[in-house]
């Protein structure tokens, strides 16, 4: 596990579908879901005849967050929902990355929408430990 100054990330020794139905459950029990994907491999291929490694982008989101911030703050719409790419460079390991909150807070000075985003770090927080233990 290693975190930088806007995201956490976790590599999972396992192909992507199979990485990404381990996220999915780790953020569920975090009461998170993914609620976009985009098939960055197909994208390229298709937008600019390039082959690529499997890799997809994720829009992550809790239903909850999304409204506590929106609700604060109506234009912060534009920097959700919390992005998460997940990339199988090598065949068979899998990383994932998932953008930290405070991304968000930093553009903000409602105390709203930085509790909210501290909540939200903490729960992902949690995602990236059960990632750690599966």
């Amino acid at each position: 596990m290693s975190e930088t100054p806007y995201a956490f990330a976790i590599e999972l020794n396992q192909p992507l579908e199979a990485a990404i139905g381990i996220l999915r459950g780790a953020l569920a029990a975090e009461q998170m879901g993914v609620v976009s994907e985009v098939d960055v491999q197909a994208t390229l291929k298709a937008k600019l005849g390039l082959d690529s490694h499997p890799q997809k982008l994720l829009g992550v989101c809790n239903p909850q967050v999304a409204h506590a911030l929106m609700g604060a703050e109506p234009d912060i719409a534009a920097l959700l929902p919390c992005g998460c790419g997940v990339s199988e460079a090598v065949p068979g390991r899998t990383r994932i990355v998932l953008q930290d909150p405070r991304a968000i807070a930093v553009f903000s000075e409602s105390p709203v929408v930085r509790a909210t985003c501290e909540q939200a770090r903490h729960k992902l927080q949690l995602v990236v430990q059960r990632l750690a233990q599966a």
